[in-house]
């Protein structure tokens, strides 16, 4: 078996007549047949084939043929943002009277697609709290289908134990899906530790430098055979152009994480001396409740620092109109760091009770660390701080 550099640069698609080193984008929205025979056995998948994109794509499969390598999954589907993976994935999962047992701390569209939408069509979700993963099991009805988790969480770099998870899952018969967006595969493979299903949002640090959406779903053949043949229906697919974006994308994803959890790290080294903040969370400083965990998990702590602010409201308010380097954008993952106030964006649609159950507070601060020179980051921060 190859290096994750090596098949992250060299699994492409076949190269055409032209014999190009850098595999083309297949912009079409169908593809030809040669005769009548060629047809009806296309659509009766006797043979393996590009129908129409919606379903396939030579530049789509070439992406998702990575993820997968990377991922040690079997099969895959790639999406036109991460949330339509989400919610396509369940969506081809469940059926009415279903229950899903998820993670507190999710993202927050994720959380409102199982609160606002899932229950239109019967579907009912129950929430664990991270910190007591044995008392997930105690939720687990007959109805339960499906255990979802983020490891490390969005916005607050919780880290949950995968291996308990998958154990949990596999002792109950339960699908486990963990959306890792935020390790990536270079930095955790879910399926290690008893994932059926892995969700990524590309949009993030699999493109890294802001310029796409996608969403791509791997895992085991016949779970990814179900969401397939719904996608290939309802029309969720990632188009060829931002497909190509990312394949490309991910020929870099190794060097770019090592740095960007390299600028993380010493971030939050610095954020936690200091004194106008009250805590630091990251899963690769000794601090993290879950440090050891995410030791045996991650090769390392990933992009994303979270802080609070002391002062509340008004200090995080002042914080955040003091940046001068740094962007203000809901988005991570990006070559360029970003300052997020999860309480008025990414999470502004919970509760007050919603947000504090998910360790969100209203002085709470997510850093996207970038790819600046440490040495600026830190002093746009550290000035906004002051």
């Amino acid at each position: 078996m190859k290096k994750f550099e090596t098949e992250a640069i060299r699994t492409q698609t076949e190269r055409t007549q032209f014999l190009e080193h850098s595999t083309p984008m297949y912009l079409t929205s169908s593809f030809v047949f040669n005769d009548a025979e060629d047809m009806r056995a296309s659509f009766a998948e006797e043979k393996e084939r590009n129908i129409y994109t919606r379903y396939s794509n030579p530049t789509c499969n070439e992406f998702v043929e990575k993820v997968c390598k990377m991922e040690g999954a079997e099969s895959g589907f790639a999406f036109a943002s991460g949330m339509a993976a989400v919610f396509s994935t369940l969506a081809a999962l469940v059926e009415t009277g279903d229950h899903i047992l998820s993670a507190r701390s999710i993202f927050g569209s994720t959380h409102t697609l199982f609160t606002n939408f899932l229950p239109k069509w019967g579907v009912t979700s129950s929430y664990f709290s991270i910190d007591d993963l044995d008392a997930a099991e105690a939720l687990i009805t007959p109805k339960t289908k499906i255990i979802y988790a983020e490891s490390p969480t969005n916005p607050g770099v919780d880290v949950l134990d995968l291996e308990k998870l998958g154990q949990i899952a596999k002792k109950h018969n339960l699908i486990f899906i963990v959306d890792n967006c935020f390790a990536t595969p270079y930095l955790q493979q879910p399926i290690k530790f008893g994932a059926d299903l892995v969700i990524h949002s590309g949009t993030k640090l699999m493109d890294g430098q802001g310029r796409v959406l996608a969403g791509i779903t791997v895992g085991s053949a016949d779970l990814m055979d179900k969401v397939y043949r719904f996608s290939r229906i309802t029309g969720p697919a990632l188009s060829p152009f931002n497909a190509w974006v990312l394949t490309k994308s991910l020929e870099t994803l190794a060097v770019r994480l090592d740095r960007h959890c390299e600028n993380a790290l010493k971030l939050a080294q610095f954020l936690e001396d200091h004194p106008k903040v009250s805590w630091v969370k990251y899963p690769f400083l000794k601090s993290h409740p879950m440090y050891e965990v995410a030791k045996k998990q991650m090769k390392a702590g990933g992009s994303i620092v979270a802080f609070e602010v002391k002062g509340g409201l008004e200090a995080g308010k002042k914080f955040f109109d003091s940046i001068k380097l740094l962007s203000l954008s809901a988005n991570l993952g990006d070559s360029r760091s970003i300052v997020t106030h999860p309480a008025s964006t990414t999470h502004s649609k919970l509760s007050v009770e919603e947000r504090l159950e998910s360790g969100i507070t209203d002085g709470s601060v997510r850093v996207s660390v970038g790819l600046e020179h440490i040495d600026d980051i830190i002093a746009d921060i550290k000035q906004a701080l002051s």
